[in-house]
């Protein structure tokens, strides 16, 4: 039974997904980026008043043509939408209508609509005054970034220490404020004669940012000042704090799965339970290599192992061959086994995603999987008669 090949629809999809690794992804990701960029710099120097009429209208066309290219992609963000993981279930036209009103679809809309203001404004007025709104193409460089969904899971997760944290911050404003207003409206009744303006100061002071256009007089106000700011370092801290250890638990969350994703492709380790595959996964690490990077050099330490995801390396051999290794396979375990340098140089050939496994989390794991340390000693034992075949037959011409 053969396997469907992907449709031009799923390969488009493929192609505009954010997260997709491959070359071509990456090569339109590069792409997009530097046409928003070339856009948003025409946008800003066609705001400069002493620019020239031709300049003006160099830049009137860098911009016309970045919509051009906005236009079309959200016309196959529109038509691969039924693509879309969370949306396969639905029809083909429904699928696309939810995706037009979802956070992304939106901002891609965004991204086109200034262009309909921006040909009224000129046909109308012949100024360059609606090319402001094509600063809403700033918006879809949050697209390219997943740290922005990784926030959002944070404050969720979160959102209890976060909440206490902020009526922590509110309880500390209302009390400086209601103090500093009683302290200091005699003195200073423009600045806090009335709550609001002693809460002005409060949060400056709160937030220690502290612009210094009002400062407290009296001696009640400076004391309330001088507790305020420090109030401020500690509850800052403390948000600091929350956020930090939510993104570095979410973090080990996505490398972790990360990491399970990568693990399931390579064949030694498919014959393992699911526990026993977990153990292995939080030892270890994922790399990515672009085509033609060393990985590892002959001579250097046989710190770690590799296991092969996806891609393709290269291994020389000392004798002036190669061999080359695809997905599955692994390399390294000759010179970690016998804790030696390493005797081959190892390249990749195209983009290639490697496991590495380190000595020491090596003889850990083994210690509890005794068959994947089996499968892995084998392995070296048959490279290395491999090698002394070569050697034997190299001497002898």
């Amino acid at each position: 039974m053969t396997a469907t090949a992907p449709t031009p629809r799923a390969r488009i999809y493929a192609l505009l997904r954010y997260e997709e690794l491959t070359p071509s992804a990456r090569r339109w990701r590069t792409f997009h980026v530097l046409v928003l960029a070339i856009g948003l710099a025409a946008v800003i120097l066609l705001s400069l008043d002493h620019l020239s009429g031709e300049s003006r209208h160099i830049l009137r066309v860098v911009i016309w043509a970045a919509t051009i290219v906005f236009f079309i992609e959200y016309l196959l963000r529109l038509w691969v939408a039924p693509e879309l993981p969370h949306l396969v279930d639905f029809p083909a036209a429904l699928a696309r209508l939810r995706w037009a009103l979802s956070l992304s679809g939106l901002i891609n809309l965004a991204a086109v609509a200034p262009a309909v203001v921006f040909a009224g404004g000129y046909a109308l007025t012949g100024t360059d005054t609606a090319s402001v709104f094509c600063i809403l193409w700033v918006l879809k460089l949050g697209l390219h970034a997943p740290a922005f969904s990784t926030l959002a899971r944070v404050v969720s997760n979160e959102r209890a220490p976060i909440t206490s944290v902020l009526i922590l911050f509110a309880i500390l404003l209302m009390i400086a404020a209601t103090a500093a207003h009683v302290f200091e409206r005699d003195k200073q009744p423009e600045a806090f004669g009335s709550l609001p303006g002693a809460m002005w100061w409060a949060v400056v002071t709160l937030t220690t940012t502290g612009y210094g256009d009002v400062v407290p007089q009296t001696v009640g106000g400076r004391l309330i000042g001088s507790l305020l700011m420090i109030s401020g370092i500690a509850v800052l801290a403390l948000l600091t704090g929350v956020l930090a250890t939510g993104f570095s638990q979410e973090e080990r969350r996505r490398e972790y799965l990360r990491v399970w994703e990568q693990v399931a492709r390579v064949p030694i380790f498919s014959s393992l339970g699911v526990v026993t595959l977990s153990e292995i996964v939080g030892k270890l690490r994922t790399r990515y290599y672009p085509p033609r990077v060393t990985v590892v050099r002959r001579g250097d330490a046989g710190d770690s192992m590799f296991f092969i995801s996806s891609g393709e390396v290269e291994v020389r051999l000392p004798n002036g061959g190669s061999v080359r290794l695809g997905d599955g396979a692994f390399f390294g375990e000759m010179a970690l086994l016998e804790r030696q340098p390493r005797s081959a140089t190892v390249a990749t050939t195209r983009p290639t995603t490697l496991l590495v496994l380190y000595a020491s989390d090596f003889y850990e794991i083994a210690s509890h999987i005794p068959q994947l340390a089996d499968a892995v000693e084998i392995e070296a034992k048959r490279r290395r008669e491999e090698n002394l075949g070569r050697q034997a037959g190299g001497s002898r011409q």
